[in-house]
């Protein structure tokens, strides 16, 4: 049994001269039929003869010249206008006389270079066949001709209106797969900044403690394990976040939820930060990837904590319900009323891309997402992320 959608796929492979050559076929076949013969394209009104050795003479650049059509469209069309001239001229009136039409149609789609100056070179043309034709004894009045001009500038036009059609598409499937990579691009830069800059930024407030720990061995030994330990969860975090963003990995790898948070507060405390839980009500089965995201804004806050306001106390909560999550995480400050979001790292540095990354993550899902100064000084990062679950 023929498979219809490889064949298909075949012929879409083959070269466009070879795909148009049926399109050749068909008319020149059809002319010599006897039934058909005088039932072509008429212009000038002489009488139809019969075929003789240049009828055949005018079919062959009447249709062959097609299969050229789109790889040298004004090579084809000169061609076919010549065939089209000596059948008018010698009056066959064959149903060639339609490779006219698809050769000018196929100008106006595919022609890029000198359009103009083909567009002149064949009105003019056409003005020296109509006097050849009226000279050989036409009969056609002056406002036939008129016709059958306009008639062949409309198909150009149309020809044009698919080639200007053709190009927009292009330009929009261009625009929409930068768009897509663009997407992508910033998509993996903010699951790396999450992944790295939390466990990162944890590695190096425990290094800093450690220097003031050398005379305390068992403490200074403690602190060290915590890095080794933060070391060791970022490697697993980078290996898993590259299984997701593979994809032709099997499904295997875990993308980080709400579920982990006793995890994340646990080594957000190794690293100095007093940090308390709370969570209300149970997480929706369905939330998808609203618990990637409210995962996500925890893990920032808490890097921003250790960045900004290490050693403060740190509130996180967490409330589930059927429809949202909300989170919310604040930080105290020193009373000064000075803003820590967004301010200037002390260790290490940042661009303020986290927040922005996750406003755009709430956003996307339709939230809302705020990161403001308290009233001490400290901040507070509030977001509400719909699950998708309807009550």
């Amino acid at each position: 049994m023929i498979d219809l959608g490889r064949a298909l796929d075949r012929w879409r492979q083959l070269d466009v001269t070879v795909r148009d050559l049926p399109l050749a076929l068909l008319p020149a076949v059809a002319s010599f039929v006897p039934a058909f013969h005088g039932m072509g394209t008429e212009v000038g009104a002489l009488p139809t003869r019969p075929f003789d050795a240049l009828a055949v003479v005018a079919i062959v650049l009447q249709c062959f010249s097609l299969a050229v059509r789109r790889r040298w469209p004004a090579a084809c069309l000169v061609l076919v206008f010549l065939g089209f001239a000596l059948d008018q001229l010698r009056g066959y009136h064959t149903l060639a006389g339609a490779g006219l039409v698809i050769a000018l149609l196929s100008a106006g789609a595919y022609l890029e270079r000198r359009r103009r100056t083909v567009a002149i070179l064949l009105s003019g043309a056409y003005v020296v066949l109509a006097l050849a034709l009226d000279l050989a004894g036409g009969t056609e009045r002056a406002d036939g001709y008129l016709t059958f001009y306009l008639a062949l500038v409309l198909v150009s036009a149309v020809g044009s209106w698919l080639r200007s059609t053709r190009a927009a598409e292009t330009e929009r499937r261009l625009r929409v797969a930068e768009e897509t990579r663009t997407a992508e691009r910033t998509r993996i830069a903010r699951e790396l900044h999450d992944v790295v800059t939390h466990h990162v930024t944890a590695m190096v407030v425990q290094t800093e403690a450690a220097r003031y720990l050398t005379g305390a061995p068992d403490r200074l030994d403690e602190t060290l394990n915590a890095v080794t330990d933060t070391g060791r969860r970022a490697i697993g975090d980078l290996r898993n976040l590259l299984d997701l963003l593979d994809p032709g990995h099997d499904g295997a790898a875990r993308a980080p939820s709400l579920r982990d948070l006793h995890t994340l507060v646990e080594q957000t405390r190794q690293a100095g930060q007093p940090v308390e839980l709370t969570e209300e009500g149970t997480p929706s089965e369905s939330a998808g990837s609203a618990e990637l995201v409210a995962h996500r804004v925890v893990q920032e806050a808490l890097t921003n904590a250790l960045k900004h306001a290490h050693g403060r106390p740190t509130a996180v909560g967490v409330r589930y319900d059927e429809r949202e999550i909300t989170v919310e995480i604040s930080t105290a400050g020193t009373g000064s009323g000075q803003a820590l979001v967004g301010a200037r790292p002390r260790s290490p540095g940042g661009n303020g891309r986290g927040l922005v990354g996750l406003r755009e993550r709430v956003d996307a899902l339709g939230g809302e997402f705020a990161a403001d100064r308290g009233a001490d000084g400290g901040f507070v990062v509030l977001a509400r992320i719909p699950t998708g679950s309807r009550s």
